[in-house]
């Protein structure tokens, strides 16, 4: 059987992209790609999810690092806004009722800023109309008849008063204290000793009048503060007269121009009332804090007490066209929902409406909103707000100091802004299952998933599509175009990069980066475009910057630090194969697996798992050959053996089941005592029924495996076993095929234990007969023989030793 097995051709190691079928002689006459390719699934999800307005139809795209998701998904979004209308402007004004609670306007795009700018322009109007009314002649003499009256019904009183005190012998004299009533005798006004020289019945009679008097006195003094109340509301009056007039027509003018805004004018009434309520404040500047503890400061440009009148406009659409598509980089709480900032005054933190700022969802809402999955979920509440708002379609501020009473500041309610917008989560897919399954809201706000793939097939139509998508990063950048023979390398690079000979990559970054890398080594040697040289250069580079640590396992197998051969054969011993990957690099290395047995109860122990160094799936593989061994040569007596299998001088984890047909091997080779060629290495999983099965890294494997026979000389006799099933997998190095193709080195394929095992030792494996015997001389009867006899000599020895477990040692 062992001739059976043929070496894989050259043409069966490697797939080549024939330059030919490219019609262009660079990739400058190429028109440039904009779409995404191979991306099918994932375009027709983006379609639907875009497209779909119903609630709760949010997307997350998910795929590979480097796939396009960003750029398909920008440009998808990009070319539908363009054709729905701009969205509305938003800004937040002044609530004169409950200053705390601003008040949110919606208007038509463009009109927010316009507003703005006509709330400034009729301020600094004010600010020179109001005082220009109050210094107005007509004005000075209306408020000085109202004093003229005031002061005329003060001095009438105060007249009556006299002539009553004159008629009475009571005089009305001013003091330094105030007004005083006086006793009056023949026209003079009576000192205190005068006074008591007068007769009884005098003295009666002045004091009865002096306190009729009195009392009118005081009832004249408690009419005089009424007076002056009523004085300053005739002026209060006078003066909000006034002010209206010098308001009214500027007012009424915006009305006129904001009558299509019903929101608007209710507002403008506030505005004038309030101005005609604090007419005072347009006066003069207002002091500032640091004046009035009689301290200069600089005027201010913009007086706090005019801050009450603007318009904070949150987001401005003027200009622009189609709905807004916003990428937010940096999603944090106040950069997602918006943020309250606040000024020191004196020691103390305050704010108002004119310090609202607006967050990503303002700025997107009406359109699309992108956010990168992780971003988001490592920001604090980032994520919690975002799902708030989505549910309640509305923005509402709120800080997260404050949410969680760390501050006591004056702050703000902001009236809630409706939310209108598609948001589109790009993250990872491991992302994406864990917030499937542990966040039940999650799968309720983002019900479409776009999946992009990591590759896609490698035909001829998409091969051309490679071409143009190249061709389109060589423009971007400004780079030197490709000719066909660099197209053809690239994209068997693309191959290589999947581990798929029917498969490229559809992770257009590393392709990008490699243009870029092309171009650059087309430039040192002088290339007027890129060729497949440079290519080839390129990808060297690329693993020589990475490739230390191969050369360093390498390096310790040629010095015979740790025990590889690559001639000769042994017993119980085979080469195995790994794959490391450290970083974006993968390398296989070679490594010894020895196996041996001796009388026991049907147990293999695996040392790497005894010791905790063996994982979850090289244990699996281990125990599957003991339901291997079982059915294959054991089926009518207990499998009474004792085996170990251990990777040699292993110091790390070791896991998979990519070895554990060349566990069997090594096994099969110590029970049977039929050596193993060790100029060999064996790679492929293995089922209870001795078939072969698919591994990954194959091409790292087999090249690992290559360049330590290299190393020591290429003979010809040198190979790899790997799965049949692998061989659509196999894009080889350029040299190992070269070197397959000489005859010096050998890729073997196989479906069966029997056949890698007849492969390693040169014997034929042997099928079983219709009594299940195994022909004389052949690999499975000695295994069977060596079971039997095991399984005799175990029976023997436990009756021997009445059941004590007794082993010897093969």
């Amino acid at each position: 059987m062992a001739n059976e097995v043929q070496s894989l051709t050259g043409a069966q190691l490697r797939r080549s992209c024939d330059p030919s079928q490219f019609k262009f002689e660079t990739t400058a006459d190429l028109e440039p790609l904009a779409e995404t390719i191979g991306q099918e699934r994932a375009i027709e999800a983006l379609s639907f999810g875009i497209k779909m307005q119903a609630r709760g139809y949010g997307l997350y795209v998910l795929g590979p690092s480097g796939a396009g998701k960003h750029r398909s998904v920008e440009n998808h979004l990009r070319a539908v806004a363009a054709d729905r209308a701009p969205s509305s402007d938003w800004c937040y004004v002044n609530n004169f009722t409950e200053a705390h609670r601003p008040r949110a306007f919606c208007l038509p795009t463009g009109r927010a800023a316009k507003l703005r700018t006509d709330m400034d322009n009729l301020i600094e109007e004010l600010r020179a109309t109001i005082p220009a009314a109050f210094e107005s002649e007509e004005y000075a003499a209306r408020k000085d008849a109202i004093a003229d009256e005031f002061k005329a019904k003060h001095e009438e009183a105060f007249e009556q008063l006299r002539q009553h005190g004159e008629d009475k012998d009571i005089a009305l004299i001013r003091t330094p204290e105030g007004l005083a009533l006086a006793p009056k005798w023949q026209g003079e006004v009576l000192d205190p000793e005068g006074f008591s020289r007068l007769a009884p019945e005098d003295k009666e009679r002045l004091r009865s009048n002096l306190e009729e008097l009195q009392n009118e006195l005081q009832e004249i003094l408690r009419q005089a503060p009424k007076w002056n109340s009523e004085q300053r509301e005739r002026v209060r009056a006078l003066d909000r007269e006034v002010t209206k007039m010098a308001v009214g027509h500027l007012i009424d003018a915006l009305r006129s121009a904001y009558e299509d805004l019903p929101v608007v004018l209710p507002y403008l009434d506030d505005v004038q009332a309030d101005i005609v309520e604090h007419a005072s404040q347009f006066m003069g500047e207002s002091q500032s804090p640091l004046a009035m503890l009689g301290l200069t400061s600089p005027p201010a440009k913009d007086p706090s007490v005019f801050r009450r009148y603007q318009v904070n406009v949150m987001v401005d659409h003027d200009g622009e066209t189609g709905a807004p598509v916003v990428y937010e980089d940096q999603p944090s709480q106040h950069r997602l929902v918006g943020r309250v900032e606040h000024t020191a005054q004196l020691g103390a933190l305050t704010t108002d409406f004119t310090l609202i700022k607006p967050g990503a969802l303002h700025r997107a809402n009406g359109g699309y909103l992108i956010l990168d999955a992780r971003q988001l979920l490592m920001q604090p509440f980032a994520w919690e707000d975002l799902k708030r708002s989505l549910r309640s379609r509305q923005i509402q501020i709120e800080s997260v100091a404050e949410r969680l009473s760390l501050v006591s500041t004056v702050s703000l309610e902001p009236e809630p802004i409706p939310l209108d917008v598609k948001v589109v989560l790009v993250g990872e897919p491991l992302l994406y299952y864990m917030l499937s399954a542990l966040d039940p809201e999650f799968s309720e706000l983002f019900k479409v998933p776009v999946d992009f793939d990591d590759t896609m097939e490698w035909s001829e139509d998409n091969a051309q599509l490679c071409a143009r998508m190249l061709a389109t990063f060589a423009a971007e950048d400004d780079l030197k175009p490709l000719d066909p023979t660099a197209v053809a390398r690239m994209i068997e690079h693309a191959a290589r990069l999947t581990g798929d000979t029917e498969k490229l990559t559809a992770q257009m970054a590393k392709l990008q980066d490699l243009v870029r890398e092309s171009s650059f080594w087309a430039q040192e040697s002088d290339h007027a475009v890129v060729e497949a040289d440079d290519v080839e250069r390129a990808i060297d580079a690329q693993i020589r910057r990475a490739d230390r640590m191969r050369e360093r396992v390498h390096e310790v197998i040629e010095r015979g630090m740790v025990l590889i051969d690559t001639a000769g054969e042994r017993v119980g011993q085979v080469n195995g194969l790994s794959v490391m990957q450290l970083g974006g690099f993968a390398f296989g290395k070679p490594s010894r697996i020895t196996a041996r047995v001796r009388v026991g109860k049907g147990e293999l122990v695996d040392i790497e798992r005894e010791v905790e160094l063996g994982g979850p799936l090289h244990s699996k593989g281990v125990l599957i050959l003991a339901g291997y061994l079982g059915q294959r040569f054991a089926a009518e007596h207990p499998l009474s053996l004792s085996a170990s299998l251990v990777f040699e001088q292993s110091y790390g984890g070791v896991d998979g089941d990519s070895a554990s047909s060349a566990e069997l091997y090594a096994l099969l080779s110590a029970l049977s005592g039929i050596p193993i060629k060790q100029s060999l290495a064996v790679t492929g999983s293995v089922n209870q029924h001795g078939e072969i099965q698919a591994i990954g890294g194959v091409n790292e494997k087999i090249e690992g495996f290559f360049d330590v026979c290299k190393s020591a000389g290429l003979d010809g006799t040198q190979g790899v076993l790997i799965p049949a099933s692998n061989t659509m997998n196999l894009m080889l190095r350029r040299d190992v095929v070269a070197a397959a193709e000489e005859g010096l080195f050998h890729v073997y394929t196989v479906s069966t234990v029997d056949e890698g095992i007849a492969l390693l030792t040169g014997v034929e494996a042997g099928e079983p007969d219709a009594d299940g015997q195994f022909p004389e001389g052949t690999v499975n009867r000695r295994v069977a023989d060596k079971l039997l006899d095991l399984a005799t000599k175990a029976a023997h020895f436990g009756k021997d030793s009445g059941g004590e477990d007794e082993s010897t040692e093969n």
